[in-house]
């Protein structure tokens, strides 16, 4: 599933200039292979819009505050990844988090901005914790099959969803 920016395209179809190319994206349903987005549609494919390569980025947030209850935490993390389905696990305590799931983006520096505005922009929303951002890996699609087929870094995300530490 891809999301182009916010905003409706012009009449004549035509993107705005620093929109051309550009997507958000999320992995698709659960059946699907790690990082794939089955049926997606990109903006780039409007007419006259040139299609710039993307890539895969794996993207591990960890967040950590004041202690907030449990079940609190749970169901805001649920709350974000009901409306955000890109979210493929998180975990949690009382006072730390971590967030694993795909972004597709031309290059890290577009992965890693929308990492660094996930939380606080769904922090209302989702009622999250007023938690900061202490750890953020970007790695790409291949870099995380080399570490898992090496036995190092996290297993592969599963099962998929908010899960205690």
């Amino acid at each position: 599933m891809r999301r182009g920016r916010s905003g409706a395209l012009p009449k004549d179809g035509a993107l705005p200039k620093e929109a051309v190319g550009r997507t958000l994206a999320s992995v698709g349903t659960v059946g699907a292979g790690v990082g794939e987005a089955p049926g997606a549609v990109d903006v780039a494919d409007a007419p006259g819009v040139p299609s710039e390569a993307t890539r895969m980025w794996h993207v591990t947030l960890s967040l950590s505050g004041a202690e907030a209850p449990l079940r609190d935490v749970r169901q805001a993390l649920e709350r974000l990844a009901h409306d955000h389905p890109f979210l493929l696990t998180s975990r949690y305590a009382n006072d730390h988090a971590e967030i694993r799931y795909w972004e597709e983006a031309r290059d890290l520096h577009d992965a890693a901005a929308v990492a660094l505005r996930l939380w606080g922009e769904h922090r209302s929303t989702a009622k999250l914790p007023p938690w900061e951002i202490v750890g953020l890996e970007v790695i790409d699609r291949e870099t995380y099959h080399q570490r898992i087929a090496e036995g190092y870094g996290p297993p592969p995300a599963a099962p998929v969803g908010v899960h205690p530490y």
